[in-house]
């Protein structure tokens, strides 16, 4: 380590909102900070959830990364602010925008302000659903198997998808767009003071597992692959890159502009840009053959391998292998599940229906009152949930559901399929219906393990991270359980915007490389779960008929 009185920031930009800290390189010891949730997607505009559109404002962005750096900075006080040496993004992705040559987003430039298709195109938007199949079906027409490393499918959620998709749909942003770019390459070239879009530093993470980047082909896919998709692609690769690099470079040095809105040296060093999962998977000390699982509103499971073992390997129907996406000298493979967390919420919005549609308008209790009551009830309803659900006593025909209930990113990615619950009647309950959900977001996680087994993928153990890890007990031992694994939860509140730490250090020069930041900056674990054997063969069973089940939806929807 250069200097024993180094500080770094990690910014971390999630789906809600985005979080600022400010670490101790020498230790991991955080030292402030901030969280800024987006004010324009808390009020779903430009959002339309019939049709799965879910586009995100650049001003949501700017605004949280001026407040929680510049609070995060006042915390820490001037001898920190003084010693930071470096800075690196997180964000979800594959989330990119509509940009000029200049690589502003048309949504910041006049007449594009309220235009969603010129916005931001959020991880989790499946408006390009169509155009995935079309990428699919296209790309068997070619002798080279351009998909081969991203799992053999491409998805909707990802990057040429969604810019087929906003081109065909919206003239006025098919006549003034340029480039495509990822959120994650975005906001470090802004603080560089990026001007040419040609010249921004694209993340190897987003290239690689989203954007069908190789080393094999020499970048991206040729021309003809896309002009003959749709001749609104021809040309395009020409306005993107060639060249991509790991998250332990530097992406330049922070202008004197931004050092002086933010508080920061003008010597800050700025980092290359990751997804959020990936440098959570380096803040949760992800180690080779061990799943590391950020758990969230979705999830995304990790694994990283040393490149020579993984020689001749291909894990089909997973979000793809890169090398150095994660741990720049191994190779990065992940894999995950659409939505997670969004299952228990979409259940927890559906009964407390009536608190928010019914005695929001009763003239019984004052206003004061009924806002007080929803929020405690609706504060309540999980943990209430959680309890009740473990103590049901599972036998082979209780409740089930499938958890497709936004679609399925892996393993096979399918946008199309629904969830579903069945084996209910008279008697079943809210805590069962509720136990039933958990379950199923467990066997899918159980469905991508088993995929990594069976091609050739050893799973030694798994790491929890994230919000699900860290505050739901029941659904970890249940994970731990369906599983018939241990899983052991990390011990940060804040594992995406911790790993965005260690990569600043790394490419700020205070380590060498990203597994000494991990080593020193790393804070362990603090809870483990262990499968209790009697409930190991049950859930066994139960998985066998959650995949016949899941197999009989699947057939019947894209009949």
């Amino acid at each position: 380590m250069s200097n024993q009185s180094s500080y770094v920031i990690g910014v971390d930009y999630g789906s809600d909102s985005v979080r600022t800290i400010i670490v101790n390189a020498a230790n991991g010891e955080e030292l402030a900070s901030s969280v800024f949730y987006y004010p324009r997607w808390k009020k779903q505009l430009y959002c339309d959830l019939s049709k799965n559109q879910f586009r995100q404002h650049p001003l949501d962005y700017l605004e949280g990364l001026e407040t929680t750096i510049k609070e995060s900075v006042a915390q820490a006080g001037p001898e920190v602010a003084a010693q930071i040496k470096a800075i690196s993004v997180d964000t979800t992705g594959s989330t990119p925008v509509a940009t000029d040559k200049h690589g502003t987003p048309l949504s910041l430039l006049p007449g594009f302000e309220e235009n969603p298709n010129a916005m931001f195109v959020l991880w989790k938007d499946h408006t390009g659903v169509g155009e995935a199949a079309e990428i699919n079906a296209h790309a068997e027409k070619f002798e080279t198997n351009y998909l081969r490393f991203v799992g053999g499918i491409y998805s909707s959620e990802w990057f040429w998808s969604k810019l087929l998709h906003v081109l065909r749909s919206d003239e006025a942003v098919r006549n003034n767009i340029y480039s495509f770019v990822e959120h994650c390459d975005w906001i470090p070239f802004l603080l560089t003071g990026g001007n040419d879009v040609h010249l921004m530093k694209r993340s190897r993470c987003a290239a690689g597992h989203k954007i069908l980047w190789a080393a094999e082909w020499g970048g991206l896919p040729p021309n003809e692959f896309f002009a003959s998709l749709d001749p609104m692609l021809d040309g395009f690769t020409d306005r993107l890159f060639k060249e991509t690099f790991p998250s332990n470079e530097a992406a330049g040095i922070i202008t004197k502009e931004w050092a002086e809105k933010l508080g920061l040296p003008e010597t800050t060093v700025v980092g290359v840009g990751a997804y959020d999962a990936h440098m959570g998977a380096v803040g949760g000390q992800i180690e080779p053959y061990y799943l590391s699982k950020v758990m969230g509103t979705s999830t995304c499971d990790m694994i990283v391998a040393p490149n020579q073992e993984m020689e001749g390997k291909l894990v089909q129907g997973i979000c793809g292998q890169v090398d150095g996406s994660i741990i720049p000298g191994m190779i990065g493979l992940e894999a995950g599940q659409s939505s997670f967390g969004d299952n228990y919420a979409w259940f927890k919005r559906l009964i407390t229906w009536p608190l928010n549609n019914i005695l929001s308008k009763s003239d019984t209790i004052d206003e004061s009152t009924k806002e007080k009551l929803i929020k405690e009830t609706e504060d309540a309803v999980i943990p209430e949930l959680s309890r009740q659900a473990e103590k049901i006593v599972v036998d082979e025909h209780t409740e089930m559901a499938i958890d497709w209930f936004n679609g399925r990113r892996t393993p096979d990615a399918n946008q199309l399929l629904t969830g579903g619950l069945f084996g209910l009647d008279l008697g079943s309950d809210a805590p069962r219906l509720f136990r039933a959900i958990v379950e199923a977001t467990c066997f899918g996680a159980k469905a991508i393990t088993e995929r990594f087994i069976d091609q050739g993928i050893p799973v030694k153990g798994l790491i929890g991270l994230g919000g699900v890890a860290k505050k739901s007990p029941f659904i970890m031992q249940m994970m731990a359980d369906v599983m018939n694994m241990p899983i052991k939860i990390h011990k940060s509140e804040q594992t995406c915007a911790l790993g965005a730490a260690m990569f600043a250090a790394t490419a700020g020069g205070v380590y060498e490389k990203v597994e000494d930041a991990m080593e020193a900056m790393g804070s362990g674990f603090d809870e483990e779960y262990f499968p209790n054997a009697a409930k190991v063969e049950i859930y066994q069973k139960r998985y066998q008929k959650y995949q016949q089940t899941g197999a009989f939806i699947e057939s019947q929807i894209m009949k």
